[in-house]
């Protein structure tokens, strides 16, 4: 095996956690793989992975070797198809986003973006947990809410306007609050801690639609909810401040133009249903 070989058993062994696994799916016996992985190994000189006789998992300076590997590769493989696909954009984009943007807005915007990039592999990860971009090898994250200072290069794609929320059974129960006063007596829900303590969007929006009390969440996305009176909006003069939307990526001199292709679509579909930055100072 050449050193870009050996780079692509280290990253599907290491997705795999099996030398046995990639063996099987890549028809490369398992001791090449194993000797291609050692030789990378020492010419990195550094441990990779610890191999145990049950699984195969990367160490500290392997999850970074694993994440670097992953864009090189992707990168040869655009490079490779750049004039066999007539210039077209090509390779994988690993994208990691919060599950509501993804399911609401991006996932039904996706067919006529993938449909104009046909050699565009997207692997979208939809999670409310703060991925590791480098260590866990994504091409860019999309983050909502303040930024923790980093060296990633954060790139602004608008606001999500925020609205406070009950159930119109709840609401019944206890009253419509008409003042900040008002809340002593109520219920509130938030995603960490609180009445209920939640840890992702999908269940906070279950327990708000059970019953279980008040909840501060963007609009986008609750729409249909809000029309059709299953929930209600309450205190508008009070609604929280917008939440910053960013794309995360690692700095790099010039960034992949697959990469560059994604942020600037999402931006756009973004301002399509959000706004730019004047939302923020929307009322």
């Amino acid at each position: 095996m050449d050193q870009l070989d050996a780079m692509r058993a280290f990253v599907r062994v290491a997705e795999l956690e099996s030398f046995t696994r990639c063996a099987e799916q890549t028809g490369i016996p398992k001791a090449t793989l194993s000797a291609a992985i050692r030789r990378l190994e020492e010419r990195m000189g550094t441990r990779l992975l610890l191999r145990t006789t049950r699984r195969v998992q990367l160490t500290t300076d392997g999850q970074l070797c694993y994440a670097r590997c992953r864009e090189l590769l992707a990168d040869m493989e655009e490079f490779d198809g750049l004039f066999r696909q007539g210039g077209q954009i090509s390779g994988q984009l690993r994208v990691d986003m919060p599950s509501r943007m993804a399911r609401h807005l991006v996932i039904p915007a996706l067919p006529d973006f993938l449909a104009q990039h046909p050699a565009l592999q997207l692997m979208l990860s939809s999670t409310d947990r703060r991925v590791d971009l480098v260590r866990e090898g994504f091409d860019c994250v999309v983050r909502v809410g303040a930024l923790e200072p980093s060296s990633l290069v954060a790139r602004p794609l608008g606001h999500y306007r925020q609205i406070n929320c009950a159930s119109a059974g709840y609401l019944a129960r206890h009253g419509v609050p008409r003042t900040l006063g008002d809340l002593a007596g109520h219920r509130a829900l938030l995603p960490m801690a609180g009445a209920l303590m939640v840890n992702d969007s999908e269940t906070y929006l279950a327990a708000a639609l059970a019953g279980l009390g008040i909840i501060q969440m963007p609009r986008v996305g609750v729409e249909s909810l809000l029309a059709g009176g299953e929930l209600v909006s309450i205190l508008p003069q009070w609604q929280p401040p917008p939440l910053p939307i960013h794309a995360l990526y690692a700095h790099r001199r010039q960034l992949a133009p697959r990469v560059q292709l994604f942020i600037h679509w999402l931006a756009g579909l973004l301002a399509a249903h959000l706004g730019g930055a004047s939302e923020a100072a929307a009322p």
